[in-house]
């Protein structure tokens, strides 16, 4: 099994979380959403996300309003809906327990008996 696979398996299962969690923070066009995905090292290209942010709207977590832009076309604003801050709260929660999960179990030394 290559590890590459294994991590990008795992940055794809988080990649919904921080894309809401982006969100959170405020409304935000595509490039500023890659580029706070890039700057924390989750390497995402612009094919990868449009079909998530597509779906994410359509499963009405978030909306998009058109503005226009002073150095080129108009950009297209992601907003969280209030489902969707809903379902971020939800997913914070799961996420914290999953972290401590994971953290205990990672951290904790296995023994092996042979009976």
């Amino acid at each position: 099994m290559k590890i590459e696979n294994t991590k990008a398996q795992m940055r794809k299962g988080v990649l919904e979380y921080c894309i809401l969690s982006i969100l959170k923070n405020g409304d935000a066009y595509t490039s500023e959403i890659l580029s706070t995905l890039k700057s924390a090292e989750m390497i995402v290209v612009e094919g990868t996300i449009y079909p998530l942010l597509t779906r994410l709207k359509n499963a009405g977590l978030l909306t998009y309003r058109w503005e226009e832009s002073t150095s080129g076309p108009p950009r297209k604003y992601y907003v969280l809906t209030e489902n969707g801050a809903l379902f971020i709260k939800e997913l914070d929660r799961t996420w914290s327990n999953l972290i401590n999960a994971v953290q205990q179990i990672t951290s904790t030394k296995t023994t092996t008996t042979n009976e």
